[in-house]
């Protein structure tokens, strides 16, 4: 059953690797507008950025508390 996310944004805690990162391809492929967060791990965080494209970003930063 294929998901219509076009015009959603959507943030992704942990989204530079694993299962974080699947779920923000998954969502892109939807059609939202993704975010991730990382706490560490910088390069890995640009480079899903630069796979789910132009309209996606990424913040460092521990968002667990």
């Amino acid at each position: 059953m294929p998901i219509d996310l076009a015009g959603r944004r959507a943030l992704v805690t942990g989204g530079s690797r694993g299962v974080g990162r699947a779920v923000a391809m998954m969502l892109a492929r939807a059609g939202a507008r993704v975010g991730i967060s990382y706490l560490s791990r910088h390069d890995e965080a640009n480079a899903v950025v630069a796979e789910l494209g132009a309209a996606s970003w990424c913040q460092a930063g521990d968002l667990s508390q």
